[in-house]
């Protein structure tokens, strides 16, 4: 993840109705010595119908689980996402500089036998974001709390919950370097990850935006994602998006 709530890249009053497509890779490195690739990573087309609502209806991510025994052992679709985001509170850099977003993002158990949890799953996230400064010269700090509800079969899919908190710096006309800690907590699931805790630090950089064409615009993300406990479910992550809104 990078930069959820978009304070620096994005203007946080920002006020548009439009679309948006977004694209994302993810690599990662298991900690069962496998490497798990995915194509999508749950992003698609964002509608902006009202000043203060978001609406993503994700591509379903195609993945790669490889292990050394079986190069490409499970390969497939995973669920469908969606998600539904509504802005409570928002200032510009005059008056505050802050924002207070409400996220409720649903999957649908629609992907292949390997990778669908075959349950719907409810994320509630609450994100919030507070800059100081101003774009030319400044930075921010972006967290969310989410917790991810399955409808049935919790001790088999588990019950995460995932806090991200980001610091980024912005003052360069096409690019804003940024940092994100992540925590997920395991309430519930298999022995293997029930009442865990996993620590994570992603730097990444953001380039945008580049003018592509009339309206379009190139946002391009790039981060790399490292455990810092013992215990933890992957042993590094690659994470590139590539966005375009207009």
């Amino acid at each position: 993840m990078l930069a959820t709530a978009s304070v620096g890249e994005e203007p946080m009053s920002r006020k548009i109705v439009g679309l948006m497509l977004g694209l994302l890779l993810v690599a990662v490195g298991t900690a069962s010595a496998g490497q798990d690739t995915n194509y999508g990573g749950q992003k698609g087309l964002e509608l902006i119908p009202t000043e203060n609502t978001e609406i993503i209806i994700g591509i379903p991510t195609y993945q790669m689980l490889r292990t050394p025994n079986k190069p490409f052992k499970e390969v497939g679709w995973a669920d469908e996402n969606l998600l539904l985001k509504y802005r409570f509170l928002a200032a510009n850099e005059e008056h505050g500089n802050y924002i207070l977003t409400g996220f409720l993002g649903m999957t649908l158990p629609t992907g292949s036998e390997e990778f669908t949890t075959k349950q719907i799953v409810y994320t509630p996230t609450l994100a919030a974001g507070k800059g100081w400064g101003t774009r030319r010269e400044g930075f921010d700090i972006q967290s969310t709390v989410s917790a991810s509800i399955p409808d049935g079969h919790e001790k088999t899919i588990g019950m995460p919950i995932v806090w991200n908190t980001a610091l980024q710096l912005y003052g360069f006309k096409y690019f804003w370097p940024e940092v994100e800690f992540g925590y997920t907590h395991w309430i519930d699931g298999p022995d293997t990850t029930k009442n865990k805790n996993q620590w994570t630090i992603t730097p990444g950089l953001i380039l945008g935006r580049f003018p592509i064409w009339d309206r379009v615009r190139a946002v391009v993300g790039l981060g790399y994602q490292v455990p810092i406990t013992d215990f933890h479910i992957q042993e590094h992550t690659w994470i590139l998006t590539v966005r375009f809104p207009f």
